[in-house]
């Protein structure tokens, strides 16, 4: 999957720019504050979800500008096929919602992920190991999302039901037993759904780190595990989670949430070599077992959809040792595909593998070279 256009419009700092590139390495350049890591996150918003910031729609309008912005791509979904064409943004007239378009016709987000696998890494994730369940459960569902499509529809539903159930138990006694139980009914076909594909994820990660040549980075053991730290086993069934959630109803009710299904789940990583949790790591063990986990990801999608994701990898070379980031960026030349990387040192993204295309960031003014 490779972006050859990205042209962005009143998106953050950026008042109109247009870029293109080729498979193989991009790398951005420039002081902080320029404007790489808004590149990233516009590249972020053409995959299903809130981007990598996760920041209200309205935050990303330029600063005086109308009151919309709009993302747009040319991509190359494989060898021999024509671009798509992909956009996003808002409208002036409707602040909150996010418009859609592939090849020029409406569509809802979530159908992104049909044309483009997207992955990222920025200084913030550098401590998901030590940070809440659920910033770790979402990055695992970005996981889950670049190898299996319709994992985002699956996610909404179930996110909606569970909302439309902690209305229902705010007045239990009051609760239509017959709308619980449908509702349940909903929240066990698509938990069943997200927990399945969160266990093929973490199964073929496993094998593909396991099957890894020796690499400077250091490689994590993946498990998924219940909110009380437990191996969780087997998939949930449908049968399982209906009666899960049917059994805990005076329970839900009492604490005002939904306390337990796959909504509370985790994702644990233990230091393979040293048998550390994850949590207990120096933070360079645990950016090292992020850096090795997004590679062997891009591998796992190779290998089931035929096509890599595009990768983007914001500072991701500021805290390595000039050994390990010329392994980075041999590995990432090497496996094909597409990778955005930023930087505030041009020094820092010089010698890599060919191709690579270069920009430098100033100002919000896009430079090519």
């Amino acid at each position: 999957m490779t972006l050859t256009r990205l042209s962005l419009t009143d998106f953050r700092n950026h008042a109109g720019a247009d870029l293109g590139a080729g498979a193989g390495l991009v790398a951005l350049y420039g002081d902080n504050g320029a404007g790489k890591t808004n590149i990233l996150e516009a590249i972020s918003l053409l995959a299903p979800g809130r981007g990598l910031r996760r920041a209200p729609l309205a935050e990303m309008v330029r600063d005086g500008a109308s009151g919309g912005f709009a993302v747009f791509a040319e991509v190359m979904s494989g060898e021999g096929l024509a671009p798509v064409a992909l956009g996003t943004g808002i409208e002036p007239s409707h602040p909150g919602r996010r418009l859609v378009r592939i090849n020029g016709s409406p569509a809802a987000a979530t159908a992104l992920g049909d044309w483009l696998a997207i992955l990222w890494l920025t200084p913030a994730m550098d401590r998901l190991f030590v940070e809440t369940a659920g910033n770790r459960r979402r990055f695992l569902d970005r996981l889950v999302l670049a190898l299996d499509p319709r994992h985002a529809q699956h996610g909404n539903r179930y996110e909606a039901a569970l909302r439309a159930r902690g209305k229902l138990l705010a007045d239990l006694a009051l609760a239509d037993a017959q709308w619980l139980a449908s509702l349940e009914a909903q929240l066990a076909e698509h938990g069943a759904a997200i927990d399945a594909a969160r266990q093929r994820t973490l199964a073929a990660l496993s094998a593909e780190l396991a099957e890894q040549p020796d690499t400077p980075f250091a490689r994590p053991l993946l498990d998924l595990v219940d909110s009380e730290g437990r191996a969780r086993g087997e998939p949930w069934s449908e049968e399982a989670l209906r009666d899960l959630f049917a059994g805990r109803r005076r329970i839900d009710a009492a604490a005002g949430r939904a306390t337990a299904g796959p909504h509370r789940d985790d994702l644990a990583a233990v230091h393979a070599a040293s048998g550390r949790a994850a949590a207990r790591c120096s933070t360079g063990e645990q950016k090292a077992m992020l850096l090795s986990l997004v590679l062997a990801h891009s591998d796992c999608v190779a290998r089931a959809r035929a096509r890599r994701p595009v990768l983007l990898l914001d500072e991701v070379a500021a805290h390595l040792d000039p050994s390990r980031r010329a392994a980075l960026y041999e590995r990432l030349a090497g496996q094909g595909g597409q990778a955005w990387l930023t930087g505030t040192e041009a020094a820092l993204l010089e010698d890599m593998p060919g191709p690579v295309t270069r920009f430098r960031i100033a100002g919000g003014r896009i430079i090519a070279g």
